[in-house]
Protein backbone atom coordinates (compact mmCIF):
# COMPACT_ATOMS: atom_id res chain seq x y z
CA UNK A 1 0.00 0.00 0.00
CA UNK A 2 2.57 2.52 0.97
CA UNK A 3 4.31 2.04 -2.27
CA UNK A 4 1.34 2.42 -4.21
CA UNK A 5 0.72 5.63 -2.41
CA UNK A 6 4.29 6.55 -3.65
CA UNK A 7 3.71 5.49 -7.21
CA UNK A 8 0.82 7.72 -7.39
CA UNK A 9 2.45 10.69 -5.39
CA UNK A 10 5.06 10.18 -8.49
CA UNK A 11 2.78 10.01 -11.21
CA UNK A 12 0.70 13.33 -9.84
CA UNK A 13 4.03 15.21 -9.67
CA UNK A 14 5.30 14.32 -13.08
CA UNK A 15 1.33 15.08 -14.35
CA UNK A 16 1.95 18.38 -12.91
CA UNK A 17 5.07 19.01 -13.84
CA UNK A 18 3.92 18.81 -17.72
CA UNK A 19 1.49 20.97 -17.37
CA UNK A 20 4.02 23.36 -16.29
CA UNK A 21 5.82 25.48 -18.89
CA UNK A 22 8.44 28.49 -19.50
CA UNK A 23 6.26 31.61 -20.28
CA UNK A 24 5.56 32.05 -24.24
CA UNK A 25 6.28 36.14 -24.20
CA UNK A 26 9.18 37.00 -22.04
CA UNK A 27 10.39 40.92 -22.36
CA UNK A 28 13.94 41.29 -22.21
CA UNK A 29 15.12 45.05 -22.10
CA UNK A 30 18.48 44.67 -23.99
CA UNK A 31 20.90 46.21 -22.30
CA UNK A 32 25.14 46.00 -22.94
CA UNK A 33 28.41 46.68 -20.82
CA UNK A 34 29.23 50.56 -20.38
CA UNK A 35 32.19 51.47 -22.66
CA UNK A 36 32.83 55.19 -21.46
CA UNK A 37 34.42 53.73 -17.80
CA UNK A 38 38.00 55.21 -17.39
CA UNK A 39 37.01 57.70 -15.82
CA UNK A 40 35.88 55.23 -12.58
CA UNK A 41 38.16 54.54 -9.30
CA UNK A 42 39.27 51.43 -10.90
CA UNK A 43 39.95 53.16 -14.39
CA UNK A 44 42.08 56.12 -12.90
CA UNK A 45 43.86 53.82 -10.48
CA UNK A 46 45.08 51.47 -13.80
CA UNK A 47 45.44 54.09 -16.32
CA UNK A 48 49.24 54.28 -15.71
CA UNK A 49 50.06 50.43 -16.08
CA UNK A 50 47.59 50.11 -18.75
CA UNK A 51 49.92 53.09 -20.48
CA UNK A 52 52.80 51.48 -19.42
CA UNK A 53 51.74 48.25 -21.68
CA UNK A 54 49.98 49.30 -24.69
CA UNK A 55 47.93 47.03 -25.91
CA UNK A 56 48.44 44.08 -23.25
CA UNK A 57 46.31 42.11 -21.00
CA UNK A 58 47.37 42.56 -17.39
CA UNK A 59 47.10 39.05 -15.86
CA UNK A 60 47.04 38.34 -11.68
CA UNK A 61 46.40 34.29 -11.14
CA UNK A 62 44.85 33.75 -8.48
CA UNK A 63 45.25 29.95 -6.87
CA UNK A 64 45.04 30.81 -3.07
CA UNK A 65 40.79 30.07 -2.28
CA UNK A 66 40.62 32.94 0.23
CA UNK A 67 42.84 35.61 -2.25
CA UNK A 68 40.13 34.51 -5.11
CA UNK A 69 37.51 35.80 -2.42
CA UNK A 70 39.44 38.90 -1.69
CA UNK A 71 39.56 39.57 -5.14
CA UNK A 72 35.96 39.45 -5.76
CA UNK A 73 35.15 41.57 -2.84
CA UNK A 74 37.28 44.04 -3.83
CA UNK A 75 35.65 44.44 -7.13
CA UNK A 76 32.09 44.92 -5.53
CA UNK A 77 33.76 46.96 -3.09
CA UNK A 78 35.63 49.47 -5.93
CA UNK A 79 32.96 49.56 -8.77
CA UNK A 80 31.14 52.70 -9.83
CA UNK A 81 29.34 51.90 -12.69
CA UNK A 82 28.52 48.30 -13.51
CA UNK A 83 28.75 44.95 -12.09
CA UNK A 84 28.57 41.96 -14.29
CA UNK A 85 27.87 38.51 -12.68
CA UNK A 86 27.94 34.82 -14.60
CA UNK A 87 27.78 31.88 -12.74
CA UNK A 88 27.03 28.36 -13.05
CA UNK A 89 26.79 27.83 -9.35
CA UNK A 90 26.33 30.57 -6.53
CA UNK A 91 25.10 29.01 -3.42
CA UNK A 92 23.35 30.62 -0.26
CA UNK A 93 26.49 29.71 1.91
CA UNK A 94 28.94 32.02 3.79
CA UNK A 95 30.61 33.23 0.78
CA UNK A 96 27.52 32.79 -1.29
CA UNK A 97 25.60 35.13 0.61
CA UNK A 98 28.38 37.66 1.26
CA UNK A 99 28.79 38.16 -2.54
CA UNK A 100 24.81 38.85 -2.56
CA UNK A 101 25.76 41.21 0.02
CA UNK A 102 28.46 42.57 -1.78
CA UNK A 103 26.28 43.20 -4.97
CA UNK A 104 23.51 44.40 -3.37
CA UNK A 105 25.48 47.23 -1.46
CA UNK A 106 27.01 48.37 -4.97
CA UNK A 107 23.20 48.59 -6.52
CA UNK A 108 22.64 50.94 -3.26
CA UNK A 109 25.54 53.11 -4.19
CA UNK A 110 23.84 53.23 -7.73
CA UNK A 111 25.86 50.76 -9.58
CA UNK A 112 24.48 48.62 -12.42
CA UNK A 113 24.36 45.07 -11.17
CA UNK A 114 23.58 42.74 -13.43
CA UNK A 115 23.22 39.17 -12.50
CA UNK A 116 23.36 35.68 -14.86
CA UNK A 117 23.04 32.54 -13.29
CA UNK A 118 22.56 29.05 -14.72
CA UNK A 119 19.31 28.06 -13.23
CA UNK A 120 20.78 24.22 -12.59
CA UNK A 121 22.00 25.42 -9.29
CA UNK A 122 19.17 27.88 -7.59
CA UNK A 123 17.21 25.38 -5.85
CA UNK A 124 16.39 26.92 -2.27
CA UNK A 125 17.68 30.52 -3.92
CA UNK A 126 14.15 31.56 -5.37
CA UNK A 127 12.97 33.69 -2.62
CA UNK A 128 16.59 35.67 -2.06
CA UNK A 129 17.05 35.70 -6.08
CA UNK A 130 13.47 37.54 -6.33
CA UNK A 131 14.58 39.73 -3.71
CA UNK A 132 17.41 41.24 -5.22
CA UNK A 133 15.56 41.26 -8.33
CA UNK A 134 13.44 43.84 -6.81
CA UNK A 135 16.08 46.48 -6.11
CA UNK A 136 15.80 49.18 -9.03
CA UNK A 137 19.57 48.70 -9.73
CA UNK A 138 20.13 44.93 -9.51
CA UNK A 139 18.44 42.83 -12.25
CA UNK A 140 18.79 38.74 -12.22
CA UNK A 141 18.55 36.56 -15.33
CA UNK A 142 18.23 32.74 -15.07
CA UNK A 143 19.78 30.94 -17.89
CA UNK A 144 17.97 28.11 -19.45
CA UNK A 145 15.60 28.15 -16.63
CA UNK A 146 13.40 24.93 -15.09
CA UNK A 147 9.80 26.01 -15.49
CA UNK A 148 9.35 23.90 -12.20
CA UNK A 149 10.01 25.46 -9.46
CA UNK A 150 9.72 22.71 -6.83
CA UNK A 151 10.25 19.80 -8.68
CA UNK A 152 12.95 20.19 -11.54
CA UNK A 153 12.81 16.28 -11.43
CA UNK A 154 9.87 16.98 -13.51
CA UNK A 155 11.66 18.86 -16.25
CA UNK A 156 14.47 16.60 -16.26
CA UNK A 157 11.90 13.79 -16.92
CA UNK A 158 10.21 15.61 -19.42
CA UNK A 159 12.05 18.11 -21.16
CA UNK A 160 15.64 16.13 -20.58
CA UNK A 161 17.07 17.38 -24.14
CA UNK A 162 16.86 21.06 -22.92
CA UNK A 163 17.57 20.67 -19.67
CA UNK A 164 20.80 18.73 -19.57
CA UNK A 165 22.35 21.45 -21.39
CA UNK A 166 23.89 24.16 -19.22
CA UNK A 167 25.96 27.53 -18.94
CA UNK A 168 29.32 26.58 -17.04
CA UNK A 169 30.57 30.00 -17.59
CA UNK A 170 31.99 32.10 -15.05
CA UNK A 171 32.80 35.60 -14.86
CA UNK A 172 33.28 38.69 -12.46
CA UNK A 173 33.61 41.72 -14.05
CA UNK A 174 33.82 45.58 -12.56
CA UNK A 175 33.15 48.30 -14.28
CA UNK A 176 34.57 46.89 -17.94
CA UNK A 177 37.72 47.80 -16.12
CA UNK A 178 38.86 44.54 -14.45
CA UNK A 179 37.60 40.95 -14.98
CA UNK A 180 37.79 37.97 -13.13
CA UNK A 181 37.77 34.51 -15.37
CA UNK A 182 38.18 30.95 -14.53
CA UNK A 183 37.66 27.69 -12.98
CA UNK A 184 35.92 28.81 -9.74
CA UNK A 185 31.84 29.04 -9.17
CA UNK A 186 30.64 30.74 -5.64
CA UNK A 187 30.47 28.51 -2.70
CA UNK A 188 32.47 28.21 0.79
CA UNK A 189 34.49 24.96 -1.21
CA UNK A 190 35.57 27.41 -3.58
CA UNK A 191 37.21 29.97 -1.47
CA UNK A 192 38.58 28.28 1.71
CA UNK A 193 35.41 28.82 4.09
CA UNK A 194 34.51 25.06 4.09
CA UNK A 195 35.78 22.86 6.76
CA UNK A 196 35.88 19.35 5.35
CA UNK A 197 36.12 19.99 1.58
CA UNK A 198 38.38 22.35 -0.44
CA UNK A 199 38.75 22.80 -4.11
CA UNK A 200 41.94 23.09 -5.60
CA UNK A 201 41.03 25.86 -8.26
CA UNK A 202 42.50 28.21 -10.26
CA UNK A 203 41.04 31.94 -11.92
CA UNK A 204 42.40 34.97 -13.05
CA UNK A 205 42.40 38.54 -12.50
CA UNK A 206 42.51 40.63 -15.89
CA UNK A 207 42.79 44.36 -16.46
CA UNK A 208 43.45 45.80 -19.90
CA UNK A 209 42.03 44.86 -23.94
CA UNK A 210 40.56 41.07 -23.00
CA UNK A 211 38.28 42.71 -20.22
CA UNK A 212 36.30 44.31 -23.06
CA UNK A 213 35.97 40.67 -24.75
CA UNK A 214 34.56 39.32 -21.10
CA UNK A 215 32.08 41.87 -21.54
CA UNK A 216 30.89 41.69 -24.86
CA UNK A 217 30.53 37.70 -24.04
CA UNK A 218 28.83 38.40 -20.68
CA UNK A 219 25.98 40.61 -23.05
CA UNK A 220 25.84 38.20 -26.03
CA UNK A 221 24.22 35.70 -23.22
CA UNK A 222 22.14 38.22 -21.06
CA UNK A 223 20.29 39.35 -24.22
CA UNK A 224 20.08 35.48 -25.50
CA UNK A 225 16.99 34.06 -25.64
CA UNK A 226 17.95 31.38 -23.03
CA UNK A 227 18.41 34.32 -20.77
CA UNK A 228 14.77 34.86 -18.78
CA UNK A 229 14.12 37.66 -16.59
CA UNK A 230 13.56 36.31 -12.77
CA UNK A 231 10.22 38.03 -12.54
CA UNK A 232 8.93 36.39 -15.03
CA UNK A 233 9.52 32.87 -13.06
CA UNK A 234 9.98 33.74 -9.86
CA UNK A 235 6.99 36.43 -9.26
CA UNK A 236 7.18 39.73 -7.01
CA UNK A 237 8.86 39.70 -4.11
CA UNK A 238 6.90 40.18 -0.79
CA UNK A 239 7.57 44.11 0.58
CA UNK A 240 9.41 42.91 3.70
CA UNK A 241 11.77 40.59 1.23
CA UNK A 242 14.80 43.38 1.43
CA UNK A 243 14.46 43.47 5.09
CA UNK A 244 14.45 40.08 5.62
CA UNK A 245 17.77 39.62 3.29
CA UNK A 246 19.42 42.89 5.24
CA UNK A 247 18.26 40.82 8.88
CA UNK A 248 19.77 37.34 7.12
CA UNK A 249 22.92 39.17 6.18
CA UNK A 250 23.12 41.17 9.26
CA UNK A 251 23.10 38.00 11.32
CA UNK A 252 25.77 36.19 9.08
CA UNK A 253 28.45 38.83 10.09
CA UNK A 254 27.57 38.23 13.69
CA UNK A 255 28.94 34.66 13.26
CA UNK A 256 32.00 33.70 15.17
CA UNK A 257 32.43 31.68 12.04
CA UNK A 258 32.25 34.27 9.70
CA UNK A 259 34.18 36.75 11.58
CA UNK A 260 37.10 34.40 11.53
CA UNK A 261 37.03 33.77 8.15
CA UNK A 262 36.84 37.52 7.30
CA UNK A 263 39.41 38.37 9.10
CA UNK A 264 41.80 35.70 7.49
CA UNK A 265 40.50 36.77 4.09
CA UNK A 266 41.88 40.57 5.33
CA UNK A 267 45.04 39.09 6.50
CA UNK A 268 45.96 37.80 2.73
CA UNK A 269 49.27 38.49 0.80
CA UNK A 270 46.64 40.45 -1.55
CA UNK A 271 44.76 41.94 0.37
CA UNK A 272 48.14 43.39 1.65
CA UNK A 273 48.88 44.05 -2.40
CA UNK A 274 45.89 45.87 -3.01
CA UNK A 275 46.52 48.52 0.30
CA UNK A 276 50.16 48.97 -1.25
CA UNK A 277 48.93 49.43 -5.06
CA UNK A 278 51.27 47.17 -6.12
CA UNK A 279 49.48 44.36 -7.56
CA UNK A 280 52.21 41.91 -9.93
CA UNK A 281 50.13 41.55 -12.84
CA UNK A 282 52.18 39.85 -15.82
CA UNK A 283 51.54 41.83 -19.00
CA UNK A 284 50.55 39.54 -22.63
CA UNK A 285 48.59 39.12 -25.17
CA UNK A 286 45.64 37.43 -24.36
CA UNK A 287 42.02 37.29 -25.35
CA UNK A 288 38.42 35.20 -24.81
CA UNK A 289 37.83 32.49 -26.40
CA UNK A 290 33.85 30.84 -25.42
CA UNK A 291 30.80 28.86 -26.97
CA UNK A 292 27.97 30.80 -28.34
CA UNK A 293 24.99 30.80 -26.16
CA UNK A 294 22.47 29.13 -28.83
CA UNK A 295 24.55 25.81 -27.70
CA UNK A 296 22.03 24.99 -25.34
CA UNK A 297 19.72 24.95 -27.78
CA UNK A 298 21.69 23.15 -30.70
CA UNK A 299 20.81 18.81 -31.00
CA UNK A 300 21.67 18.62 -35.00
CA UNK A 301 25.47 19.66 -35.13
CA UNK A 302 24.46 23.40 -37.04
CA UNK A 303 27.01 24.66 -34.25
CA UNK A 304 29.83 22.87 -35.04
CA UNK A 305 31.60 25.30 -36.42
CA UNK A 306 31.33 27.79 -33.76
CA UNK A 307 32.10 25.73 -30.76
CA UNK A 308 34.81 26.65 -28.22
CA UNK A 309 36.78 23.51 -28.22
CA UNK A 310 37.87 24.18 -31.73
CA UNK A 311 38.64 27.57 -31.59
CA UNK A 312 40.55 26.59 -28.06
CA UNK A 313 42.57 24.45 -30.34
CA UNK A 314 43.82 26.52 -33.03
CA UNK A 315 44.24 29.55 -30.49
CA UNK A 316 46.77 27.04 -28.06
CA UNK A 317 48.83 25.85 -31.20
CA UNK A 318 50.08 22.22 -32.19
CA UNK A 319 51.95 21.20 -29.73
CA UNK A 320 56.04 20.48 -30.79
CA UNK A 321 57.61 20.06 -27.33
CA UNK A 322 55.06 20.03 -24.50
CA UNK A 323 51.34 19.50 -23.67
CA UNK A 324 50.55 20.08 -20.44
CA UNK A 325 46.85 19.50 -19.10
CA UNK A 326 45.09 20.15 -15.86
CA UNK A 327 41.66 19.21 -15.65
CA UNK A 328 39.64 17.36 -12.76
CA UNK A 329 37.33 15.65 -15.20
CA UNK A 330 38.68 14.16 -17.92
CA UNK A 331 36.95 11.88 -20.31
CA UNK A 332 39.71 11.91 -23.35
CA UNK A 333 37.21 9.77 -25.55
CA UNK A 334 38.29 7.16 -28.25
CA UNK A 335 39.43 9.70 -30.16
CA UNK A 336 40.92 11.90 -28.06
CA UNK A 337 43.26 9.24 -26.42
CA UNK A 338 44.23 8.30 -29.58
CA UNK A 339 45.38 11.74 -30.26
CA UNK A 340 47.30 12.25 -26.65
CA UNK A 341 48.79 8.68 -27.08
CA UNK A 342 49.90 9.81 -31.12
CA UNK A 343 51.56 13.18 -29.59
CA UNK A 344 53.50 11.17 -27.20
CA UNK A 345 54.48 9.12 -29.34
CA UNK A 346 55.90 11.54 -31.64
CA UNK A 347 58.26 12.90 -28.80
CA UNK A 348 56.03 15.59 -26.98
CA UNK A 349 55.61 15.44 -23.81
CA UNK A 350 52.13 14.84 -22.61
CA UNK A 351 51.38 15.62 -19.00
CA UNK A 352 47.94 14.91 -17.36
CA UNK A 353 46.76 16.24 -13.67
CA UNK A 354 43.35 14.75 -12.65
CA UNK A 355 41.29 13.85 -9.29
CA UNK A 356 42.47 10.62 -7.99
CA UNK A 357 38.94 7.98 -7.53
CA UNK A 358 39.70 9.14 -3.96
CA UNK A 359 39.65 12.71 -4.23
CA UNK A 360 36.97 13.11 -6.87
CA UNK A 361 33.20 14.54 -6.24
CA UNK A 362 31.90 12.71 -9.94
CA UNK A 363 32.76 8.72 -9.69
CA UNK A 364 30.84 8.13 -12.94
CA UNK A 365 33.28 10.76 -14.97
CA UNK A 366 36.23 8.75 -13.17
CA UNK A 367 34.24 5.71 -14.17
CA UNK A 368 34.67 7.55 -18.32
CA UNK A 369 38.34 8.90 -17.43
CA UNK A 370 39.76 4.88 -16.44
CA UNK A 371 38.66 2.84 -19.42
CA UNK A 372 41.39 4.84 -21.47
CA UNK A 373 44.25 4.83 -18.51
CA UNK A 374 46.30 1.90 -20.25
CA UNK A 375 45.94 3.44 -23.72
CA UNK A 376 47.35 6.64 -22.55
CA UNK A 377 49.86 5.08 -20.71
CA UNK A 378 50.79 2.44 -23.31
CA UNK A 379 51.15 5.62 -25.74
CA UNK A 380 53.39 7.27 -23.57
CA UNK A 381 51.44 10.28 -21.23
CA UNK A 382 52.12 10.88 -18.38
CA UNK A 383 49.49 10.57 -15.64
CA UNK A 384 48.97 12.18 -12.64
CA UNK A 385 45.86 11.73 -10.07
CA UNK A 386 45.33 14.32 -7.08
CA UNK A 387 45.73 12.73 -3.67
CA UNK A 388 42.74 13.49 -1.44
CA UNK A 389 45.04 15.57 1.00
CA UNK A 390 46.73 17.45 -1.11
CA UNK A 391 45.97 20.39 -0.10
CA UNK A 392 43.31 20.47 2.98
CA UNK A 393 41.65 23.51 3.40
CA UNK A 394 42.85 25.21 6.63
CA UNK A 395 39.54 24.70 9.41
CA UNK A 396 39.42 27.21 12.16
CA UNK A 397 41.10 26.66 15.88
CA UNK A 398 38.08 25.80 17.41
CA UNK A 399 37.41 23.13 14.78
CA UNK A 400 41.08 21.32 14.93
CA UNK A 401 40.92 21.44 18.64
CA UNK A 402 37.46 19.48 18.70
CA UNK A 403 38.34 16.84 15.81
CA UNK A 404 42.38 17.20 15.87
CA UNK A 405 42.50 13.95 14.15
CA UNK A 406 40.16 14.66 11.31
CA UNK A 407 40.68 14.91 7.84
CA UNK A 408 39.58 17.18 5.14
CA UNK A 409 39.26 16.80 1.56
CA UNK A 410 40.98 18.60 -1.33
CA UNK A 411 39.73 17.65 -4.84
CA UNK A 412 40.93 19.58 -8.30
CA UNK A 413 38.27 21.85 -9.88
CA UNK A 414 41.42 23.98 -12.10
CA UNK A 415 40.80 23.99 -15.37
CA UNK A 416 44.36 25.14 -17.33
CA UNK A 417 46.02 24.08 -19.94
CA UNK A 418 49.66 24.83 -21.68
CA UNK A 419 51.09 24.04 -24.69
CA UNK A 420 55.13 23.84 -25.09
CA UNK A 421 55.38 26.36 -21.99
CA UNK A 422 54.13 29.25 -24.54
CA UNK A 423 50.89 30.04 -24.01
CA UNK A 424 48.48 29.26 -21.34
CA UNK A 425 44.64 29.01 -20.96
CA UNK A 426 42.73 29.75 -17.87
CA UNK A 427 39.03 29.16 -17.65
CA UNK A 428 35.85 26.69 -17.22
CA UNK A 429 36.38 23.67 -20.01
CA UNK A 430 36.83 20.08 -18.84
CA UNK A 431 38.22 18.26 -20.97
CA UNK A 432 34.81 15.63 -21.19
CA UNK A 433 32.26 15.01 -23.32
CA UNK A 434 29.64 17.37 -21.36
CA UNK A 435 32.28 20.52 -21.42
CA UNK A 436 32.87 19.96 -25.41
CA UNK A 437 29.39 19.24 -26.31
CA UNK A 438 26.71 20.34 -24.09
CA UNK A 439 27.32 23.30 -22.22
CA UNK A 440 28.44 26.40 -22.17
CA UNK A 441 32.35 27.22 -21.82
CA UNK A 442 34.67 30.02 -21.51
CA UNK A 443 37.75 31.34 -20.69
CA UNK A 444 41.05 33.44 -21.86
CA UNK A 445 43.95 32.25 -23.86
CA UNK A 446 47.01 33.91 -22.69
CA UNK A 447 50.19 34.29 -24.73
CA UNK A 448 52.61 34.31 -21.62
CA UNK A 449 55.89 32.04 -21.61
CA UNK A 450 56.14 33.21 -17.77
CA UNK A 451 52.88 32.03 -16.85
CA UNK A 452 52.96 28.64 -19.17
CA UNK A 453 56.55 27.64 -17.72
CA UNK A 454 55.02 28.80 -14.10
CA UNK A 455 52.62 25.55 -14.81
CA UNK A 456 55.23 23.61 -16.58
CA UNK A 457 57.40 23.82 -13.08
CA UNK A 458 54.56 23.05 -10.60
CA UNK A 459 54.19 19.72 -12.46
CA UNK A 460 57.85 19.17 -12.77
CA UNK A 461 58.36 19.90 -9.18
CA UNK A 462 55.76 20.02 -6.92
CA UNK A 463 52.78 17.23 -8.53
CA UNK A 464 54.75 14.62 -8.06
CA UNK A 465 54.49 15.26 -4.20
CA UNK A 466 50.85 15.85 -4.05
CA UNK A 467 49.33 13.40 -6.64
CA UNK A 468 49.69 9.92 -7.41
CA UNK A 469 51.58 8.68 -10.88
CA UNK A 470 50.01 5.97 -12.44
CA UNK A 471 52.10 3.34 -14.54
CA UNK A 472 52.01 0.37 -16.53
CA UNK A 473 54.01 -1.93 -13.81
CA UNK A 474 57.35 -3.38 -15.59
CA UNK A 475 56.19 -6.99 -14.48
CA UNK A 476 52.81 -8.24 -14.96
CA UNK A 477 49.59 -6.70 -15.91
CA UNK A 478 47.41 -4.26 -14.22
CA UNK A 479 48.72 -0.53 -13.24
CA UNK A 480 50.33 1.02 -10.16
CA UNK A 481 50.13 4.45 -8.61
CA UNK A 482 53.14 5.33 -7.11
CA UNK A 483 52.73 7.57 -3.66
CA UNK A 484 55.97 10.10 -3.35
CA UNK A 485 56.34 11.01 0.19
CA UNK A 486 58.73 12.40 2.83
CA UNK A 487 59.59 8.92 3.30
CA UNK A 488 60.31 7.28 -0.32
CA UNK A 489 57.54 5.97 -2.72
CA UNK A 490 54.72 3.58 -2.15
CA UNK A 491 53.30 1.75 -4.88
CA UNK A 492 49.97 0.55 -5.06
CA UNK A 493 47.97 -2.28 -7.32
CA UNK A 494 44.62 -0.91 -6.85
CA UNK A 495 43.54 2.89 -6.75
CA UNK A 496 45.11 4.30 -3.60
CA UNK A 497 42.24 5.58 -0.48
CA UNK A 498 39.55 3.44 -1.55
CA UNK A 499 37.19 0.99 -0.50
CA UNK A 500 36.44 -2.34 -2.69
CA UNK A 501 33.26 -0.74 -3.00
CA UNK A 502 33.76 2.26 -4.45
CA UNK A 503 36.30 0.44 -7.11
CA UNK A 504 33.10 -2.03 -7.47
CA UNK A 505 30.78 0.62 -8.38
CA UNK A 506 32.95 2.77 -10.47
CA UNK A 507 33.61 -0.47 -12.30
CA UNK A 508 29.76 -0.72 -12.78
CA UNK A 509 29.46 2.33 -13.85
CA UNK A 510 32.02 2.15 -16.52
CA UNK A 511 29.63 -0.57 -18.15
CA UNK A 512 26.98 1.73 -18.37
CA UNK A 513 26.22 3.74 -22.01
CA UNK A 514 26.94 6.88 -20.51
CA UNK A 515 30.11 8.81 -21.18
CA UNK A 516 28.11 11.34 -24.03
CA UNK A 517 26.95 12.81 -20.59
CA UNK A 518 29.79 13.11 -18.28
Amino acid sequence: MRSLRAFLALSLALLLAACASLPATVQRPPSSAFTSTDDTFLGRALAPELAAHPGLTGILPLIDAREAFAARMTLAQAAERSLDLQYYIWRGDTTGQLLFEAAWAAAERGVRVRLLLDDNNTSGLDDTLAALDAHPNLEVRLFNPFANRGLRAGDFALDFSRVNRRMHNKSFTADNQAAIVGGRNVGDEYYGAHQLLGFQDLDVVTVGPVVREVSRQFDLYWNSEAAYPAAALLGQAPPDAAARLLAQWAGLRQQPQTQHYLEAVRQTPLMREVAARRLPFEWADAHVVSDLPSKVQASDGREQQQLMFPLLREAMGEPRRELDLVSPYFVPGADGAQELAALARRGVVVRVLTNSLAATDVAAVHAGYARYRKELLAGGVVLYELKPGAAPPPRPEEERRRNPGGSSAASLHAKTFAVDRSRVFVGSLNLDPRSVHLNTEMGVVIDSPTLARRLGVQIDQVVPTLAYEVRLPRQGGGMEWIDRGPEGETRYRSEPDTSGLRRLWVDFLSLLPIEWLL
